[in-house]
This record gives C-alpha cells, structure tokens and sequence, in this order.
C-alpha cells in the first residue's frame, strides 16, 4: 500500500514539476492530473493481467505485476492451492463412498423429493431391473411398475418394507425383492432393496420340515395310544398283550429311530468339516456296515436278502469314521428295504486311476422312476411312503448320505431305472484317500 500511494506522489509529482518548469499554474494542474490518470492507467492494466490470471483457475505462479497485485496474486495462489487440495479431498470421500455402497449387499437407490433417481448401485439395478446411468433423473415409479410398490409409494406410510418380485421372478424359486424407503434432508429418499428368496425358502424348508417331523410322529404316537387305551380297558389274554406290547415297541423303535436321524443331521450341519488329522480302514468299515444290514434283513426277510461284497481291495479314508459309518450303513439298509425277499445287494470299493476311490452298493430293487432321482436326497422325500413305513424308514437316510459326502468333498451319483435295480456310488477324491500299507 505505501509503494502504491508513493507511484502516485511520485507520477503526481512529475505532473506538477513539468508545469512549474514552464510556469504556468494550469499546466501544473493538468500536469498532476494526467499523472494521477497514468497512474490509474497502469494499476488498472496490472489488475487486469490479475483478473486474467485469476479467470484460468489454475495455481500457477500469478504476473509479475508489482508489488501490491503480486502479492495479491500469490494470496490468491495459495487460496486456490487450498481449495484444489480441500476439492480433491471431497471427491476422493465421495469416490470411496460410492464405492462402498457399490460393494454393498443390498440394493441403494437415493431419490430427490420429485422420487427421481439422483444414483443407484449395480445390485439395486440388478433387483430392479433399472440401468444406474441410463435411468438418471427418471421417476421410480415409472420404471418399477409393480402395483405394490406403486401403492407402497402413493400410501407413504414407509415404516415397513414391501415385498415384490424380482427382475429374475421366473427362476425356481422366484425372486423376491424386499424395498423399504427412508426419507431423509429436504424431501430426499433412500431406498434400499434386499434379495429375501433364500430367506423366503429357508422359511418354507422350516416349515415343511417341522410339518414332516410332526406327522412322522403322529403316526406312531396314534397307535401307541390306541394300543395302550385298549390295554388299559379291555381284558386280554396273554398272546393278545404279548402281540399288542411287541408293536408298541415297533412303534417306539421307530420314533427312537428317527430322533436319532435328526440328532446326526443336526451334528453334521452343526459340526466343523472333517479335518484330515484321522484315517481308518473303508474296508472294515464296510464289513461293520454289512453286518449292520444282514441284521435288518432277518427283521425284514427272514434273512432271504443275498449280501455280496465285489471290487478289490478297500483304501484308508481321511476323515470321520463315525460320518462315512452313517452313511455307508444308510446306503446298505436302504437296499434292503427297498429290495424284495430273495433280492440282492452287492457292495464294494474300488482304487481310481486319480488316486481317489469309490463305493458302489447295488440293488436288485423295484427301480426308481427318473422324475424322483434329483429329490431322493431331501429330508422325508419318499418314492413309496407306504413302503418306507412298512420297513421302518424315516426318509432322512439319504439326506445323511448326502452330507457326509458333501463334507468330506465326495460326490453321490445315483443310477436307477425301473425293473432294474440301483446303484448308489460315492466318488471320494484323492485328498481324501490313503492305500492301505502306506503311512497317512
């Protein structure tokens, strides 16, 4: 400021000084005033080289202007410098924002106050069937035309989610979408939207299941109360209650039996995967299990079934014995349920060429129907119902089967067709499997 104020005496100065040499007090005068007005000039031609610099926006080093407007120009400098680095800051914020709400699990959309979309992520235009770039600035209710979610927008009570199909609604199971609408500043709305399909079948499994199990339980329960409210009234001979206690205890039988199913598969759905800290002999496994099954067909047959042991020689598997004991005896007694008196069933492993082994058990059964083959592994899913209650089954056998092999990262294959028997094999992979005679 001193600087600038001394140019004016000074430009003034030589105004005057020009008029006083040629002594006259007008010349004087104007000489002053023509250099107040260079001065002005100048300033002027300064500021606008400033304004020029300052228009382009970038914090490059400003004019050499003098003095004064230097420094304004670098002030000015280190403001922008400020701003740049405070702008990058913001937008790396934001990026990283968006980022985060794109990795989300759940669909976000956000809406200005007239419900257009201002942005939304990939999974919210996966569940809506919405393009997040195309879509910009279109009204959400016309591009989702679900009628409930066009009443859920019109009601405005969104203290709840609504429910409405998904873009992938003809899949198997359908899609179903949860949306809920939280409103926030100035009218502006967050919606966010939740795949619920898995929720929705894990619920509809629940309910089947608790619907099985009871009705797997009233079967048995209803008899023995028959039986017990006959005993209790009426008088009976001693063959009568002999015959009457022994189907009491088949009954009982047969509900301990199938506590016992759900108890394995709540221990194998509960349960760490099997680690490979333990190995045993498949072989003596199977001898166990086969045992296990000629004792049931003497239930069943009279012991008319003909139990055949095939393939060669059994490996070592990695994993728990007490699982692949479940399975393999599950696989057996299955045969021999569904297998005729006077049938066959035939069992064996076998070393593959990978290092991996198989169990095969086969049946001279009534066949299995394609159609039922893909559902035999869910939980009480039965070919013949009347069958299976005839010979004791609970209908959890194979969905125990299913997931020992599952955790010990086996296969099942399952080959059947009707008037032919079928074979039940399960494919074990190498990491699994040790030959016998070798060190684990």
């Amino acid at each position: 400021m001193i600087r600038r104020t001394l140019e004016l005496v000074a430009l003034v100065s030589v105004g005057a000084g020009w008029g006083v040499y040629t002594g006259s007090l007008m010349l004087a005068v104007s000489g002053a005033v023509a250099g107040a007005l260079l001065w002005v000039a100048l300033d002027n031609l300064r500021a606008g080289l400033v304004l020029r610099w300052l228009s382009r926006g970038e914090p490059s080093t400003p004019p050499a202007v003098g003095a004064v407007w230097a420094e304004v120009g670098e002030r000015a400098r280190k403001a922008l410098l400020k701003l740049t680095r405070q702008a990058a800051d913001s937008e790396a914020k934001l990026a990283k924002f968006l980022e985060a709400m794109q990795a989300s699990p759940n669909g976000v959309v956000l809406l200005d106050a007239g419900w257009h979309i201002v942005w939304c992520n990939l999974t919210a235009a996966q569940h809506l069937g919405i393009d997040g770039k195309r879509d910009v600035q279109q009204i959400i209710k016309n591009l989702v035309r679900d009628p409930g979610f066009t009443a859920y927008l019109g009601a405005g009570d969104f203290s709840g989610p609504v429910e409405i199909p998904g873009r992938d609604y003809l899949q198997e199971p359908p899609q179903r979408i949860s949306v809920q609408v939280h409103p926030y500043a100035d009218g502006r709305m967050l919606l966010l939207s939740r795949d619920v399909t898995a929720l929705q079948q894990a619920e509809t499994m629940r309910r089947d299941f608790v619907a099985n199990v009871s009705h797997e339980i009233r079967t048995p329960l209803t008899v023995l109360s028959g039986f017990v409210e006959t005993m209790q009234h009426l008088p009976l001979d001693e063959t009568d209650r002999a015959r009457y206690l022994g189907l009491m205890a088949q009954q009982a039988e047969r509900m301990q039996t199938l506590v016992n199913d759900l108890l394995t598969l709540s221990r194998l759905e509960g349960s760490p995967v099997p680690g490979t800290g333990e190995s045993f002999d498949a072989g003596e496994l199977l001898d166990t299990a086969m045992d296990e099954a000629r004792a049931l067909s003497q239930v069943l047959a009279q012991g008319s079934h003909v139990l055949v042991r095939v393939f060669g020689p059994a490996p070592r598997l990695v994993g728990s014995r007490n699982e692949w004991h479940s399975a393999v005896s599950n696989l057996l007694s299955n045969a021999v349920r569904y297998t005729p008196a006077g049938g066959q069933v035939s069992a064996g492993w076998r070393l593959l060429p990978d290092g991996g082994a198989e169990l095969a058990v086969a049946d001279t059964g009534p066949g299995i129907a394609a159609e039922h083959l893909p559902r035999l592994t869910e939980r009480f899913y039965r070919v013949d119902r009347s069958r299976s209650r005839e010979t004791g089954g609970t209908g959890l056998g194979l969905a125990i089967v299913k997931h020992v092999v599952q955790r010990h990262g086996a296969q099942l294959r399952i080959d059947s067709r009707l008037g032919k028997g079928s074979v039940f094999t399960i494919a074990v992979p190498a990491q699994r499997v040790r030959v016998n005679g070798t060190a684990d």
